[in-house]
């Protein structure tokens, strides 16, 4: 039996990159998946295509997660679907780099404002509708977060935020069942960092980065699913407040 069956899971900025790898692969497991987007409803609707295609049960609900409006409504769009929620994948997130010349209070509050006010405001959302038996909440966090590296200052620092955040909530939340990790990738290809030109196969910042990874390579969004799900399983019943890297050893 697959290890998410009778689950219902929410994953944020699942359209596309490693949200939707999370989705697709979370569904595998059994899960009945909601498929949030903030922006790309069709790329949203082609996850939910790849997901019942395959046998599995998965809805797109559009909402900005920095809007607590928009929150509400995506939480209370995923109740009316499937009538509760077990597992809560914070995913949604943006990124710029900036040197410290060009940081300016729209660069900062841009990044903040998702990558930490809308964790926590679905995190808020996602606790009323976890049930008697508990929950999963897993935060997508970044390597970058204890490994910072130059012109991502605010950037690594609301990854940062996300790893006190879990350790934080995995403390409250406990005594109710509700285990909080994070997982922290690397650099990883998606269609995000192929258009900043990060991850092209001439950047010297891939074959930087590659230089300095045991095992040789950038990684891709499926090296994140299974690790998500793990952590969204009884299988990782005993693991709270932790963080695992996944970033082919690259320190």
């Amino acid at each position: 039996m697959p290890t998410l069956a009778g689950k219902v899971a929410l994953v944020t900025g699942a359209s596309k990159g490693i949200g939707a790898a999370i989705a697709k692969e979370l569904a595998s497991q059994g899960a009945s998946v909601v498929v949030n987007y903030s922006s790309s409803k069709s790329g949203a609707d082609k996850v939910v295509s790849e997901i019942t295609a395959k046998g599995g049960k998965a809805v797109a609900v559009g909402a900005n997660v920095a809007d607590p409006t928009d929150v509400v409504k995506l939480f209370a769009e995923a109740k009316k679907a499937y009538g509760k929620l077990d597992i809560l994948v914070n995913n949604a997130g943006i990124y710029e780099f900036a040197g410290i010349e060009a940081i300016t209070p729209e660069h900062f509050h841009k990044q903040f404002n998702l990558n930490v006010l809308g964790l926590l405001l679905a995190t808020q959302e996602a606790v009323k509708l976890f049930g008697d038996g508990g929950g999963s909440i897993i935060n997508i966090s970044s390597i970058v977060s204890t490994t910072a590296l130059p012109q991502t200052a605010v950037y690594s620092a609301t990854k940062a935020s996300v790893d006190a955040i879990t350790r934080s909530l995995a403390k409250e939340l406990g005594p109710r069942g509700i285990r909080v990790n994070s997982v922290n990738p690397g650099m990883i290809e998606t269609e995000g960092t192929q258009t900043a030109q990060i991850t092209a196969h001439d950047s010297d910042f891939r074959k930087l980065t590659e230089a300095q990874t045991p095992l040789g390579r950038i990684g891709q969004p499926q090296d994140v699913g299974p690790v998500v799900a793990f952590l969204a399983s009884s299988e990782s019943g005993w693991v709270t407040g932790d963080a695992i890297r996944v970033g082919g050893g690259f320190t």
